[in-house]
């Protein structure tokens, strides 16, 4: 599989390209500016690559091949495929799950417009693997309905040879990655099983389970219990409204075991100090959603006015304030969380 580049939709282009579409604080961070490069990268929630080299949020790549060039997204061959996306799916009785999904949401004449879409197809059999109950309530509930079925679409038909592994922008506005792992293709933690089923508006590609739109960073660590000593911190630090702000954040998160390193009397100490506490979560936090792919060396400015050196070695490993950046791209709705193994503190004042 070959790359290709997804451009991400302006406010003005999803109100035409999606009309029916709909998804689903007591302090603001200070706004900082990361080193970027411009080209992209990204992870489900619970996988890890490890940080190098360029690209954000804006102009997020597309996944599939070692081949890491770039081209313009090109329509799909009208002349080979008459049906436009809702027709091929109707056609299909695997999709009927899917297709009655679509109904319900409203979103048949927006999969029915030029687009052109690319869409990640959940078959029957994902849609089996929603408990019952969730999806009734799911299929009642048409506001989050659409943002699950929009998180599963990308503007524009991106053929599977054109596809490179990276974080995407979805059509619902949520980041998502596509990966590889033994010469397997993923999108999230949803096997791509079949590609390149063709349509007039676009193209489908087929996976084996529902995709779920991430919640907020904080909603995300909580879901995490590795995490929980951290959301103990942001709890105590009063910063929960905060980071669950607009953002985009990154977070660099120390786990449980990073915690564990600083001596209980000490952690207790600046659990209960909520300046301190502050100061030393702030750090963590840099403005801007930054994906593995976009980090490089050197210096950026964190949410706590301070400085923190980041490094990458020849192996394209990353530390950050000397902390090793264990897992990376771990998506939320307003930012992404990299793992770190250290609590860093920032510098005295």
């Amino acid at each position: 599989m070959k790359a290709t580049r997804f451009y991400k939709m302006g406010s003005a282009l999803l109100t035409m390209a999606l009309a029916t579409a709909g998804c689903s604080e007591e302090e603001k961070a200070t706004s900082t500016t990361t080193t970027t490069t411009d080209s992209s990268g990204g992870s489900d929630s619970g996988s890890s690559d490890t940080a190098a080299t360029g690209g954000d949020a804006a102009a997020a790549d597309t996944a599939t091949s070692a081949d890491t060039s770039t081209t313009d997204t090109a329509a799909p061959d009208t002349a080979a495929a008459a049906k436009n996306l809702v027709e091929v799916a109707m056609g299909n009785p695997d999709f009927s799950t899917l297709v009655a999904a679509v109904k319900a949401a409203g979103l048949v004449d927006t999969l029915q417009t030029p687009g052109p879409f690319t869409v990640f197809a959940p078959t029957n059999a994902a849609f089996a693997k929603v408990p019952k109950a969730d999806l009734d309530k799911l299929l009642a509930d048409k506001a989050k309905l659409t943002a699950v079925l929009t998180y599963h679409a990308l503007m524009g038909a991106v053929m599977a040879k054109d596809v490179k592994a990276g974080v995407i922008q979805t059509v619902a506005g949520a980041p998502a990655k596509l990966s590889s792992k033994d010469g397997k293709w993923y999108i999230n933690n949803a096997l791509i099983t079949a590609t390149d089923v063709q349509a007039s508006n676009g193209v489908i590609h087929v996976i084996d389970t529902v995709l779920m739109p991430p919640g907020n960073v904080v909603e995300v660590a909580v879901g995490n219990p590795d995490f929980s000593t951290l959301v103990a911190a942001v709890t105590a630090a009063n910063l929960v409204t905060t980071l669950s702000g607009a953002g985009p954040f990154t977070i660099f998160a120390p786990n449980n075991a990073a915690f564990a390193k600083i001596p209980k009397a000490d952690l207790d100490k600046l659990l209960a100090d909520k300046p301190a506490l502050q100061a030393l979560l702030t750090y963590h936090v840099v403005s801007g959603a930054v994906y593995a792919s976009a980090v490089k060396a050197g210096k950026v400015k964190t949410v706590n006015g301070a400085e923190v050196e980041i490094a990458v070695d020849a192996n394209g490993g990353v530390t950050v304030g000397g902390a090793k950046v264990i897992a990376t791209d771990v998506l939320g709705s307003n930012g992404v969380i990299h793992v770190l193994d250290t609590v860093i503190s920032p510098p005295a004042k």
